[in-house]
């Protein structure tokens, strides 16, 4: 029986490296002896998008940011309610949830 190893999944610079090599036209098997893993997980990814190089991930503009979601953490752990002002008033989304605004985590 043969055995087969578990490799973690390709890195985001892998695949940029697989991509490129696909577009200069190597072949799967001189990708994926590249790269150190199997001419079929290197097919599995180029199925998956028709051979066409996804576009770059990008996150939502209303997407909070690393910091702005600490700074809602710090406030809740310190007890205070959340009001309509900054990250959440600058995404605009204190007027969507109004139960949002009296919210204090001491409430029963």
């Amino acid at each position: 029986m043969k055995k087969y190893r578990r490799r973690p999944r390709l890195t985001e610079t892998e695949k940029s490296m697989m991509w490129d090599r696909w577009l200069q036209g190597d072949s799967l098997h001189a990708i994926a002896r590249l790269l150190d893993t199997s001419h079929t997980s290197i097919r599995r990814h180029l199925v998956a998008t028709g051979g066409i190089r996804p576009l770059p991930r990008k996150r939502s503009n209303l997407a909070l940011s690393l910091s702005e979601r600490e700074e809602i953490s710090r406030g809740i752990v310190a007890g205070r309610t959340i009001a309509p002002t900054g990250p959440i008033r600058r995404h605009g989304i204190g007027h969507v949830v109004p139960s949002a605004v009296n919210w204090s985590p001491t409430r029963s």
